[in-house]
């Protein structure tokens, strides 16, 4: 057996099963879409059940449809004849997933659902199956064949399945105008969370790690300050307490090479002033950006009145996994 031959054979047998499924969406995606939408615009919830290969793609869809904020559980289609019905109420929408559209266990849990004022929806292989036409609503996820070289291991058919759910999951996320903002809440403790929601002032190196002098101080002054913060540059003010510039180890070694007498210049002589600055309200990926763009080692962070309150040195964000 060639290998890598018959591996790409299973993918070209996926893809076209893909390929079928997203050409057979049509106005029952649209009106499973507003169901979905009035469901959750009600509070009401959204119920998943499957059984077998088709359950792992279902508990995947829910948590999918969770994670972007549509409130959906799974019920397992057998504990549920054993009490686990007491999550369904009136008004939920319950998604049920069989490829054959013939598994006793759903079949058997349709007339428990239907004495609750629920909708049912089936996604299935077979539109005319029993479970098709029991469920209000029918969602095509029929493939060619399976990739199994018997055409009997669920393949093809789940991964399509699982696009499916995919699909309504994302449509959906659109129709409710869910944002960026929304997402991150969702996922505080990830590097989506991070990305999205950790501000410059929760990473800089504030109080007495931010080192700041007048332009009046002189470079040996302005170096002790920067010792005593353990950093490599100092923002600068002038008398109002504002950021006219920064200096940097980096500029005191090019000023040495130059001027024997540079220890004893006022920092205003010898400063860079307009110093690239962030304010404390800004992401910390914006932060990170412009690092990798400006090609800078420290970065000055500034409030609403631009006086530093802080700094970033490039060494502090890689550690946080923003990216």
């Amino acid at each position: 057996m060639d290998v890598l031959k018959r591996a790409r054979q299973v993918f070209d047998i996926e893809i076209r099963g893909l390929k079928a499924v997203r050409d057979q969406l049509d106005e029952r995606f649209c009106q499973a879409v507003e169901w979905v939408v009035e469901t959750l615009a009600r509070r009401n919830k959204l119920i998943v059940a499957g059984i077998g290969k088709s359950g792992h793609i279902g508990r995947k869809m829910a948590a999918t449809l969770t994670s972007t904020g549509s409130t959906c559980v799974v019920l397992d289609s057998v504990d549920a004849l054993h009490g686990d019905l007491g999550l369904v109420n009136d008004g939920d929408l319950v998604f049920l997933l069989s490829y054959s559209g013939e598994s006793e266990e759903l079949l058997n849990l349709v007339p428990a659902l239907k004495r609750h004022a629920v909708r049912l929806v089936a996604i299935t292989g077979s539109a005319h199956s029993s479970l098709a036409k029991l469920c209000d609503l029918t969602l095509n996820a029929r493939v060619p064949r399976e990739a199994c070289p018997f055409n009997l291991a669920p393949t093809a058919s789940t991964t399509a399945m699982l696009a499916l759910g995919d699909a309504l999951a994302m449509t959906v996320l659109e129709a409710r105008g869910f944002r960026k903002e929304d997402f991150a809440r969702y996922h505080p403790s990830g590097a989506i969370g991070r990305a999205l929601l950790l501000k410059v002032r929760d990473v800089m190196r504030a109080g007495e790690r931010n080192p700041v002098a007048p332009q009046t101080l002189t470079v040996r002054e302005a170096l002790l300050v920067m010792t005593r913060a353990r950093s490599g540059c100092v923002s600068v003010v002038n008398a109002r307490g504002k950021l006219v510039g920064i200096f940097t180890d980096g500029d005191f070694r090019r000023h040495m090479a130059e001027d024997d007498h540079v220890l004893e210049r006022p920092l205003s002589k010898v400063m860079t002033r307009r110093p690239v600055a962030i304010r404390e309200d800004a992401l910390a990926v914006e932060a990170l950006r412009v690092f990798n763009e400006r090609r800078i080692d420290d970065l000055i962070v500034v409030n609403a009145a631009r006086e530093p309150v802080g700094v970033l040195d490039s060494q502090d964000l890689p550690r946080l996994k923003l990216m």
